[in-house]
């Protein structure tokens, strides 16, 4: 017997997250197979990403289980919250405004600059000595 769930795919510069909602939960989530606090200890990590449950107000009724891969914690904590939010739209498409209104729907698109060759990293250049 397959459980029924919703799913929604978040990025974040090189990181990916596949997160699961589970209807008639009692809001557990767990992070690659971790208790979210353990994955996440850094204060403010964890309620930046649930920040989409927050909003719609089902925190309590969902269990959520998330992968994640990639990049950062950073980077990852803002792919789960887009993950959350995609998954929360197919829940309850009317949410679409609240989602799109918190900025969780727009995916951020900064990541490292590449090194150009002669720099010391994408922009900084060596000390320029006159003698």
């Amino acid at each position: 017997m397959s459980v029924q769930y919703y799913e929604g795919v978040g990025r974040r510069k090189t990181s990916t997250a596949r997160v699961r909602l589970f209807p008639n939960g009692n809001g557990n989530v767990v992070i690659n197979d971790k208790p979210a606090k353990e994955f996440l200890p850094r204060e403010g990590d964890l309620e930046r990403a649930l920040k989409p449950l927050q909003e719609a107000g089902m925190a309590q009724y969902y269990n959520v289980s998330v992968h994640v891969q990639g990049g950062g914690i950073t980077g990852q904590t803002d792919a789960i919250r887009m993950g959350l939010a995609r998954a929360l739209l197919k829940i309850n498409p009317d949410l679409r405004s609240a989602m799109r209104k918190g900025g969780f729907l727009t995916r951020d698109p900064r990541v490292k600059e590449r090194k150009k060759p002669g720099l010391k990293r994408a922009r900084k250049a060596p000390t320029y000595t006159k003698r």
